[in-house]
C-alpha cells in the first residue's frame, strides 16, 4: 500500500517511531495522567499532599521517558513494568507453543478471553521473551473514552476497533476497515493480538464468535480470495490463557 491507501487506518493504527516522541511530549503536560499516576502510586499521599506529588511524578516521569522515540524503546518500558508485576504478584507463569513459531513470520493470535490488560500483555510478553516481536493488541473504543488512556494504548502497538459505530453501513464500514488493516499488518509482518469474541466469558465457554471470523474474511473477499486461503495467509493462531484465580470468576 502507499501512503494515500495507508491514511485509512489513522483512525485506528497504533503510533508510529516518527509520532512517539510528540505524543509523550502531549501526555507528559495532561494533568489528569499525573493525577492518575499520583493516585495510583500514593493513595494516601496524593489526598493530602498533592500540590508536593505532582512535580514530583511529573519530574520522575520525565526522566524516565527521555530518550525514548521508537515503540522498540516504548516496549523495552514496559517490559520493565511487567517484569515488576510478574515478581510481586505471580507464583508461576508458564508458556508453551511459543517454540512452534517462526520468529521472523506474523501471526494472527485468536486468543480466549478473561482480562482486557493482562491477556495480550502477557501474549506479548511470551513474545518478547523469547526474542520476537510484540503484536498489536485489538482494543475496544469504549475502554478509551479519556484522550490520554488513547495515546497510552497506542504506544503500545494498541489498534482501535470501532464499536460505537451505529447504523448498518456505518457499522459495514468499520468493521471493513478493521479486516484491512488485519491483512495489512500481517502482510507487512507485525503480529496481531484479538479476543475470540466482545466481551470476555464470563461462563467459562470459550467459543469463537462467527462474526470474528466473517471480519477477517471480508476484506480480501472483494478481492476473490476464498476463505481457506484467507486463513493461510493470516497463519492464525490461537491462544488459551488461564489463570489460577479467573477475574471471571465472581460472574
Amino acid at each position: 500500500m502507499n501512503r494515500s491507501e495507508l491514511e485509512q487506518f489513522d483512525e485506528i493504527r497504533p503510533y508510529n517511531d516518527d509520532e512517539v516522541a510528540e505524543v509523550i511530549s502531549r501526555l507528559l503536560t495532561t494533568p489528569e495522567l499525573i493525577t492518575a499516576l499520583m493516585k495510583f502510586r500514593f493513595p494516601r499521599l496524593s489526598r493530602w499532599l498533592p500540590f508536593v506529588l505532582r512535580p514530583l511524578v511529573m519530574r520522575v516521569l520525565s526522566k524516565q521517558l527521555s530518550g525514548i522515540d521508537t515503540v522498540a524503546k516504548i516496549q523495552d518500558v514496559i517490559a520493565g513494568y511487567m517484569q515488576n508485576m510478574i515478581d510481586r504478584s505471580t507464583g508461576q507463569l508458564s508458556f508453551s507453543g511459543v517454540q512452534q513459531l517462526d520468529p521472523n513470520a506474523a501471526y494472527l493470535f485468536i486468543s480466549n478471553h478473561r482480562d482486557i490488560a493482562m491477556d495480550p500483555a502477557f501474549v506479548n510478553w511470551g513474545l518478547y521473551r523469547n526474542g520476537m516481536k510484540t503484536a498489536r493488541i485489538a482494543i475496544g473504543d469504549n475502554l478509551l473514552k479519556k484522550p490520554y488512556v488513547s495515546d497510552l494504548m497506542r504506544l503500545n502497538k494498541s489498534f482501535i476497533v470501532n464499536r460505537s459505530a451505529t447504523g448498518v453501513r456505518g457499522k459495514l464500514k468499520a468493521l471493513t476497515q478493521l479486516s484491512a488493516y488485519i491483512d495489512h499488518s500481517i502482510s507487512s509482518g507485525h503480529s496481531i493480538w484479538i479476543a475470540q469474541r466482545e466481551g470476555r466469558a464470563k461462563d467459562g465457554n470459550d467459543r469463537t464468535e462467527p462474526a470474528i471470523m466473517k471480519m477477517l474474511y471480508m476484506s480480501l473477499k472483494k478481492r476473490g480470495v476464498s476463505f481457506p486461503d484467507v486463513a493461510k495467509t493470516l497463519h492464525i493462531v490461537p491462544v488459551s490463557i488461564s489463570y489460577e484465580y479467573d477475574p471471571c470468576d465472581a460472574l
